[in-house]
């Protein structure tokens, strides 16, 4: 089925005429799950201003995939139903790795960007390189905590696309609550009740996103949707 409202022709840059489309970059973003108040929460930034890729606007925390991510260690794995479900979002050209490096990439970006940290104690094993502050106190990602909800591909009229999928994971799996700031990458970050984050400043498909979030809650063997364009049209897909 086609839905237009996901990513309007008038809701952000476009490519140059004559150009050819970007390929996209496999990228990972977390929705972090709080549920200690009257209404559920999401931990929510916003971008930087200065920001050429969608400034202002408000995002959960995520970014692309590194060839870090590859090899990192973690303290737990992905539970088969989501490996599986990961697994249907790759190509047969790309390697069955990027699965778990998809789920490594949300948990690094998001400590990374807020200071939280999805993780649980593991071995003391030394950790080197980008790895070596998530894991300074032995603790390393929890990947078991997380859920596929959606997988979402940029499409090919915006100079930046993406192949994103979006997890989710409760919050009590977090070391802690409180975020940091992280890099400086969010100006502002803060947890909403899902009713105050529609009413944010958002990028279309991050309105999508959260729309399946509320769908998720309310039925939760919901399984995860795929939006992309194909066709001149918007197309849902069940993973």
């Amino acid at each position: 089925m086609t839905r237009p409202e996901y990513d309007a022709p008038d809701a952000g840059p476009q490519r140059p005429p004559g150009t050819r489309a970007a390929r996209p970059r496999d990228a990972a973003t977390l929705i972090l799950l709080r549920r200690d108040a009257a209404a559920p929460r999401v931990l929510m930034g916003r971008r930087h201003r200065s920001h050429s890729f969608m400034p202002d606007k408000w995002v959960f925390p995520g970014g692309r995939v590194d060839a870090g991510d590859y090899r990192a260690p973690a303290a737990t794995e992905l539970r088969p139903d989501v490996q599986s479900a990961l697994a249907r979002t790759i190509l047969p050209s790309r390697p069955a790795s990027l699965a778990r490096a998809l789920a490594v990439a949300a948990v690094r970006e998001t400590f990374e960007e807020v200071g939280l940290r999805l993780a649980r104690p593991a071995s003391t094993t030394p950790v080197a390189g980008d790895w070596a502050p998530f894991a300074a106190d032995g603790l390393l990602p929890d990947l078991e905590a997380l859920e596929l909800i959606a997988r979402a591909i940029t499409p090919p009229m915006r100079p930046k696309r993406f192949d994103a999928r979006f997890f989710t994971a409760e919050a009590d799996r977090l070391e802690s609550l409180t975020p940091t700031g992280g890099s400086g990458e969010l100006d502002e970050i803060a947890w909403v009740d899902l009713e105050e984050a529609q009413a944010l400043d958002l990028p279309s498909v991050t309105r999508f996103v959260l729309r399946e979030l509320g769908l998720r809650l309310a039925d939760p063997t919901r399984r995860p949707l795929s939006l992309r364009f194909a066709r001149g049209g918007r197309q849902l897909e069940t993973l």
